[in-house]
């Protein structure tokens, strides 16, 4: 009989980096002030109405709407796969085994540098890799992720070689052989 495994524990829970919701938080900000200068501006009640309207609706198409989108995906570690959820209306989960990767790479841009984050790629084998995007602390995420996938790679070999020894009779079974 294998040995039971170890249950699975969460390792970290990401998001991307905050820094993609500058720019709709500096439309918010200026949205705000230009709303308040063109309703004290306009002397008509329904020009006022039509640029509470234009910037509520620009509120929500360039603030919340990528809020919302920050917000909904995240990454999920544990000690077995990643898990990636994703998706305001429709949601996506993605799940891959440590077992499956081979090679875990840090890309990172200027800006990316400048600020702590980067892309954490792990070459599958396959013709695209999974790619966490634009991660805080790559580095800390490659080295874990190694880490997992070492364990899990050795783990899968010792189940293999159990099994293989029970296939080429090296177990006694009930007292005799």
């Amino acid at each position: 009989m294998p040995p039971a495994q170890p249950p699975e524990r969460v390792v970290a829970r990401l998001r991307r980096h905050a820094r993609v919701l500058t720019v709709p938080a500096i439309l918010l900000i200026v949205l705000a002030g230009a709303t308040a200068y063109g309703v004290g501006v306009v002397p008509e009640l329904w020009q006022e109405l039509a640029i509470i309207g234009a910037a509520a609706l620009v509120a929500l198409l360039g603030a919340f709407l990528p809020f919302l989108a920050w917000l909904t995906r995240r990454t999920t570690i544990t000690t077995r796969r990643i898990i990636v959820r994703s998706g305001i209306f429709v949601r996506v989960r993605q799940e891959m085994l440590h077992s499956r990767g081979y090679d875990v790479t840090v890309r990172r841009t200027w800006l990316q540098s400048a600020f702590g984050s980067g892309d954490v790629r792990i070459n599958t084998g396959h013709e695209q890799p999974f790619v966490l995007k634009d991660v805080p602390k790559p580095a800390l995420v490659q080295g874990a992720l190694q880490e997992l996938m070492g364990e899990e790679h050795s783990r899968v070999a010792d189940r293999r070689r159990a099994e293989q020894s029970m296939i080429d009779g090296d177990t006694v079974a009930w007292g005799g052989r």
